[in-house]
């Protein structure tokens, strides 16, 4: 199973931020790829505005979406770890299934390695 290493810097955050993104209905997903080449932890965060409901809310949003991508880890290597990736929950992933999220960050990252290649 692949490890997740979050961002702590303030400054690769704004790095990231600066670079490409995707915009769907449950998230925002900014990429880019890596100066280092260390295959052996996905660099990924996610990110909730303060907005977005109380912290129950926000938590459980963090968890669905953390979940998505360590499943699709598991079952399909369509994720690089050659890049470092911020995500930024939207509300709807708390009030839809599992399962849509999941095809849909599935979706997503197949759009990604398009444009990477």
């Amino acid at each position: 199973m692949i490890k997740f290493k979050s961002l702590n810097q303030n400054k690769e955050f704004l790095k990231i931020l600066k670079k490409k993104r995707i915009n769907t209905k449950y998230f925002t997903i900014y990429f880019n790829k890596n100066s280092e080449n260390i295959n052996k932890y996905l660099n990924i965060s996610f990110v909730m505005k303060k907005k977005t409901g109380n912290a129950v809310i926000r938590n459980k949003i963090k968890r669905k979406l953390k979940y998505a991508v360590q499943k699709i880890c598991r079952e399909s290597k369509i994720i690089d770890l050659n890049y470092t990736y911020v995500i930024f929950g939207k509300n709807n992933v708390y009030k839809d299934k599992f399962i849509n999220v999941l095809n849909e960050v599935n979706e997503t990252f197949k759009k990604i390695n398009q444009k990477s290649i």
